[in-house]
């Protein structure tokens, strides 16, 4: 971005518009289903959703469950079996396949997990025995997740009130591929953030940590989910490890999306609770800038990291400079090209006295507007 703006485009930065297409993003909205429905399931809450435009298939994850569907919300398919936490999806154009945050607490693991989507053509698929599932072992995030960082040599394990897991890491949510931060040119990267614990009494938790990953040898990592042997395949460390400045949130980046249209990483979170901060639910980073070195705030001894710079407009506020927006998208978020996108709502339902979770991709458009951004498409354009 440049150093200077005229009054004009200061004006415009105000109103949130600054944050609008890309020079790049030519592309033209198609036409998509107003609303696309996930269906009820008993296992938990929609957790992200990701989508096949070319084939045509939807996928939500409902924490424990992967569910296929065509985009009129008929069911095609299901993977069910999972004991651990299944969360952000993002389809990768290039192989087809789906991939997934997957984290296993209480085994220290945590995996992106790969679905061979053309191999979902049934209900109730097992994880485990299928072959629709592999999985990838993430040993940056576990080495955050396990870290003793109050040096009494024991780690407190899945808790948040602790001085335990360094950055305030309790594993991984958001998923999304897209470019390297801050260079031209297209290069999809496995991008993963941080879920990051709620603690308001400490103070180096206050970033969203992300890895981005260069997936094109990960084949020989690969290995079927085995939950009761968890296994340790995967990279040594990532392709770059990134810090953006957003105030503690509650558990991190839900639903990590990159946005062609603006330029953006888009970052939708639970909001916050630490009363110095604005604990805005809606984030976005400038997809434009490089990061820079610089110190990271509120470590217990001095460190240094890549920090990311949070995209101009929406609402400010002065006292951290933190920059951000009111909006959905922490149960599931697709960019669709065209300035067009899918916002998941997450609900409840009773079916024959069984409470159930339901999932609706409901289709937005753009606004830039603060403090929402995004406004709903009922019906033709």
């Amino acid at each position: 971005m440049r150093k200077v703006l005229t009054l004009a485009v200061a004006a415009t930065a105000s109103l949130g518009l600054l944050a609008a297409p890309a020079a790049a993003d030519n592309d033209r909205p198609r036409e998509y289903p107003t609303e696309i429905d996930g269906g009820a399931w008993t296992e938990g809450h929609v957790q992200g959703i990701a989508i096949d435009q070319r084939k045509g298939y939807m996928y939500f994850s409902f924490t424990n469950v992967l569910v296929k569907t065509d985009l009129k919300g008929n069911p095609v398919g299901s993977v069910k079996g999972f004991t651990g936490h299944l969360g952000d999806l993002d389809f990768n154009a290039k192989d087809g396949r789906v991939y997934g945050s997957l984290e296993y607490k209480e085994q220290e693991s945590f995996y992106i997990a790969i679905f061979d989507v053309d191999r979902i053509t049934s209900m109730g698929m097992d994880a485990q025995t299928s072959d629709v599932v592999k999985t990838v072992y993430l040993k940056e995030v576990v080495a955050d997740y396990t870290a003793d960082m109050d040096g009494d040599g024991t780690f407190d394990g899945n808790v948040a009130d602790t001085a335990d897991h360094r950055y305030g890491c309790s594993g991984i949510d958001g998923v999304s591929f897209g470019p390297e931060f801050g260079k031209k040119g297209r290069r999809d990267l496995l991008t993963v953030a941080y879920g990051i614990y709620s603690n308001v009494d400490r103070q180096d938790n206050d970033y969203q940590v992300i890895l981005q990953y260069d997936i094109q040898q990960w084949k020989k990592y690969e290995k079927p989910l085995t939950e009761s042997d968890p296994h340790t395949s995967g990279p040594e460390r990532p392709h770059g490890k990134y810090f953006a400045y957003t105030g503690n949130t509650t558990y991190g980046v839900q639903n990590l999306e990159y946005d062609e249209h603006t330029g953006n990483w888009m970052m939708a979170v639970y909001k916050g609770k630490k009363p110095q901060f604005p604990n805005y639910s809606f984030f976005m980073v400038d997809g434009r800038e490089r990061p820079r070195e610089g110190d990271l705030v509120g470590q217990p001894a001095p460190e240094r990291g890549r920090l990311l710079t949070l995209a101009p407009g929406g609402l400010q506020h002065d006292a951290t400079g933190v920059r951000g927006w009111e909006a959905d998208g922490q149960y599931g978020l697709i960019s669709l090209g065209g300035g067009r996108y899918y916002v998941s709502k997450s609900g409840t339902v009773t079916e024959d006295g069984v409470s159930k979770h339901t999932g609706q991709a409901q289709l937005h458009r753009w606004t830039g507007q603060a403090p929402t951004p995004f406004e709903r498409v009922l019906g033709a354009e």
